[in-house]
């Protein structure tokens, strides 16, 4: 028999082989790598030693995040040959805890919308429904962590890119507090709004991951990052007296039936257990989108502005229309975009003073298909209505699988919380998934 870590890499492996043809999740497998890493880790087990928390971990990176000796193509023809030098801050981390890199995860081209499509490896599929999306711009990243092609992941997050694929492909993903994970070696679409952040299907799996990839850094989030201290035990402390603010406005506004009912029922299973439930209003949420998107596409017109104006051929015809758009704002657009986020953030600390985790939907409606009418930027800003707010205040988000809808298409609940709070989040999901199994629902592959 296999040792462990082997076994489960080979595992993997075996379900990449036989099903990522269908589901295109992966750009880039590194099978030969990832078994002298699982080997590695089996050997230092047999010798009594333990390599970290992500010991023996099958793991995949979302390809704009940087891997030695692996290309990085950040689903660019920009950069479809760059092979960098040395890893990622994040991508050291996890190997030094013991996890075993099987590859790179597809995504949206640049990172920049929700359809993971991109011209060097084209479109991936959700694994519950083919002809639909996995969310995006992580969307390869969540659909390997469903399909069971790795354990873990990293994606990263401007306004939704790691919660929004982990709703659509029914797995838990963590947006942390912006500076909670240094960006170092991850192509950014925006430095003021992008954080890494991990995928899998159980809490616990993503808080092993957060704790190893943890490391405080200046960012857009009020304070400086508290250590985390050994935050791990306290995951099964449960919910009794936090309070959970939902929302009266926004965020239910136009929301699927199905969607908003099985938060609602995830609501009541964690009033079950203790929690208490407020009925909020959240002062100007539904201007948080709007601002957002002068400042995020300006920063992304800013870091490709020599690709924009000496190569466009090289961007597909819907991310560059949806980029472009970034040039019509200006300076004073970016200021007063500047004055709203700052407004904002103030509003969200009154807010988490009289509750302490803002429950909604992930994603107001279910993945949509592949082949639409909707432009990219008309269907990115449909799916990350709910999303953009946290992603404009910098403060941490997860997103929690809580129900499968009648066309079989996963559910998400979004629980967020003040700036640092990500321990409490994630105490709140594990209390959750004790209760339900919903993060253990498997697609249909074939």
């Amino acid at each position: 028999m296999l040792p462990k870590a082997r076994e489960n890499l080979e595992n993997a492996l075996s379900v990449i082989e036989r099903h990522d043809a269908a589901i295109n999740g992966m750009i880039t497998v590194t099978a030969e790598q990832a078994r002298e890493a699982a080997d590695a880790a089996d050997q230092a087990a047999a010798n009594g030693q333990w390599l970290g928390l992500l010991h023996g971990m099958p793991m995949a990176i979302k390809d704009n995040i940087q891997t030695a000796g692996v290309r990085t193509t950040s689903g660019s023809l920009h950069f479809k040959d760059v092979v960098p030098n040395q890893d990622a801050f994040v991508v050291q981390r996890l190997k030094a805890a013991g996890a075993v890199i099987l590859g790179k995860a597809t995504m949206q081209e640049l990172a920049f919308g929700i359809r993971s499509d991109n011209p060097v490896s084209g479109q991936c599929h959700n694994p519950w429904d083919q002809t639909r999306v996995p969310g995006g711009s992580s969307g390869g990243s969540g659909a390997v962590v469903a399909a069971g092609m790795a354990q873990g992941a990293l994606g990263t997050d401007t306004g939704g890119s790691v919660r929004l694929p982990a709703a659509m492909n029914g797995v838990t993903g963590l947006r942390p507090t912006h500076g909670r994970v240094p960006n170092h070696g991850s192509t950014p679409v925006s430095a003021a709004y992008d954080t890494i952040g991990p995928m899998a299907r159980r809490v616990e799996d993503v808080a092993r991951i957060l704790a190893v990839t943890a490391h405080g850094e200046p960012g857009s989030a009020p304070g400086e990052a508290p250590d985390l201290g050994n935050f791990l035990p306290t995951l099964n402390d449960g919910v009794a007296g936090l309070r959970l603010g939902l929302p009266r406005n926004h965020y239910f506004e136009d929301c699927d039936g199905e969607i908003a009912e099985a938060v609602l029922g995830a609501v009541r299973a964690l009033e079950a257990q203790g929690a208490k439930v407020v009925e909020i209003d959240v002062d100007g949420a539904e201007d948080t989108h709007q601002w957002a998107t002068i400042q995020v596409y300006a920063d992304a017109c800013a870091f490709h502005a020599e690709r924009l104006d000496n190569h466009p051929e090289l961007f597909s015809k819907p991310v560059l229309e949806r980029m472009l758009v970034g040039r019509t704002f200006s300076a004073v657009d970016y200021a007063n975009a500047t004055r709203a986020r700052e407004t904002w953030q103030r509003t969200i600390a009154a807010l988490f003073q009289d509750i302490d985790i803002l429950v909604s939907p992930t994603t107001p409606a279910p993945p949509p298909p592949i082949v639409e009418d909707k432009s990219l930027l008309e269907a990115t800003r449909d799916a990350s209505r709910n999303t953009y707010a946290g992603g404009f205040g910098a403060y941490p988000g997860l997103s929690l699988p809580c129900g499968l809808s009648k066309a079989g298409l996963p559910m998400g609940m979004q629980l967020e919380a003040a700036w640092w709070r990500e321990p409490m989040l994630l105490r709140a999901g594990k209390s959750y998934q004790a209760a339900t199994d919903w993060h253990l629902a498997e697609p249909p592959l074939s």
